[in-house]
């Protein structure tokens, strides 16, 4: 049975478009996998730009490579 989709991008994206980066920091560094981080990541590029987008993107790229590297694994 297919698990479905986490609804994690679409709610950190609306804290982002709402204006609350310092609540989507904090939920961005708590991701629950990588496939939630570069489905916000495409997400994002949807988005216009601003010099405070382009600072989270490179954060949601960061966030991702430390997660996805095999030493750090996330307990769920």
């Amino acid at each position: 049975m297919a698990r479905p989709k986490s609804e994690w991008p679409n709610k950190v994206l609306a804290l982002i478009q709402s204006g609350n980066h310092t609540a989507a920091v904090a939920q961005i560094k708590v991701a629950p996998t990588v496939g939630d981080i570069t489905r916000l990541q495409t997400l994002l590029e949807k988005l216009p730009p601003s010099p405070a987008l382009q600072q989270l993107k490179k954060f949601v790229e960061e966030e991702r490579a430390l997660l996805a590297a095999p030493r750090l694994h996330r307990a769920p």
